[in-house]
């Protein structure tokens, strides 16, 4: 019976339909985009969004994926809150050149939809060269967003033993290891969220973001302080021109642990007095202490060089994603200059 039912599904899913009017949409230029998605919650208009998505590939936006997470969390969200134009919207942003099409296999895994594994069997024979990524996706191997850990999982001290005892110990080759997603080692998670809070106002996402900020204290590791100060600094930067996510963020305030209520309270203040500039600072000082002092385990300069290429994209469309993009941020959105971000948070201009 259930296979019957997947069958159905599927069948009726590739059945061509008729495209759907859409509203005018943006450029594909990021200052363009990014303003719409800004505004997008004060009128939902979901049957634009597969235009945006086909604007932004013609600009050459969303060739680098590390560049592109407020997109792909734009995207996931509104697939997610149009459950019954779900297959619609994905099959209207379609066709996209090969290297484009990873954002609509994304945007479905994170969407958070019940159906999005049936909806992932008929994308992946929409766009056959990239059936491994989907696959991975429906195997597991890949997370979707509700199932990426804070950060990569320690072996225990058994598992340490057993892997000295298996067959590996007695030979010469060795296993790469498997990259670990987390929201310490991909930082552009966090830009994710930020698009399903503005596709959706989805007090789940913020809450996702406010656990990040004890990293914001962290002295001893160069990824989780640079993510944990980029939270704490587009959140306040955030919730200063919006009424409404301040309103989340003091509600989420009543029910948080010791380690984020006073720094919560210190994002909220710094919202409320418009003081972000400050925030910035201090990120910036706390950042250049701690490559300074080196060692700790992660203290390392080839650490500190991976950090910071690693957070272009989450610094500049972070920031970019508070409007800010028009006061002119010194990064360039989809291939920042890897100090773009840190040099935009000293400033007080």
């Amino acid at each position: 019976m259930r296979r019957l039912l997947v069958f159905t599904i599927v069948f009726a899913l590739l059945q061509p339909t008729a495209a759907a009017p859409v509203a005018p949409a943006p450029s594909g230029a990021p200052d363009a985009v990014l303003k719409w998605i800004k505004n997008y919650r004060a009128k939902p208009n979901p049957m634009a969004v597969p235009a945006v998505i086909r604007a932004l590939s013609a600009h050459g936006t969303i060739k680098d994926p590390d560049a592109s997470g407020v997109y792909v969390g734009f995207y996931a969200g509104v697939l997610g809150a149009n459950p019954a134009q779900a297959w619609t919207l994905i099959e209207n942003s379609l066709p996209l050149p090969f290297e484009d099409q990873w954002i609509v296999i994304r945007a479905l895994a994170y969407s958070g939809l019940p159906q999005w594994k049936d909806l992932m069997r008929v994308l992946a024979l929409r766009v056959p060269d990239r059936q491994v990524m989907a696959q991975r996706y429906l195997d597991g191997e890949l997370p979707v967003l509700n199932q990426v850990s804070l950060e990569p999982a320690q072996r225990s001290s058994m598992d340490k033993v057993k892997g000295f005892f298996s067959d590996d110990m007695f030979s010469n080759e060795k296993k790469p290891a498997k990259r670990q997603i987390t929201f310490q080692s991909s930082p552009e998670l966090i830009d994710a969220l930020w698009g399903i809070y503005y596709a959706t106002g989805s007090e789940a996402a913020i809450a996702q973001i406010v656990v990040l900020l004890p990293w914001s204290k962290d002295r001893d590791n160069t990824e989780k302080l640079t993510i944990g100060s980029m939270a704490k600094f587009t959140l306040a930067s955030n919730a200063a021109r919006d009424a409404e996510l301040l309103g989340v963020l003091k509600h989420l305030q009543e029910n948080q642990s010791n380690a984020v209520k006073p720094i919560l309270a210190e994002v909220i203040e710094a919202a409320e007095l418009v003081d972000t500039a400050r925030l910035g600072k201090e990120a910036v000082a706390a950042l250049d202490e701690l490559k300074k002092k080196g060692p700790g385990s992660t203290r390392e300069l080839m650490t500190w060089g991976s950090v910071g290429e690693a957070a272009i994209s989450f610094g500049c469309l972070g920031l970019a994603a508070t409007g800010q993009i028009e006061a002119g941020i010194p990064c360039v959105i989809g291939g920042a200059l890897t100090t773009g971000a840190l040099r935009y948070l000293g400033r007080t201009d």
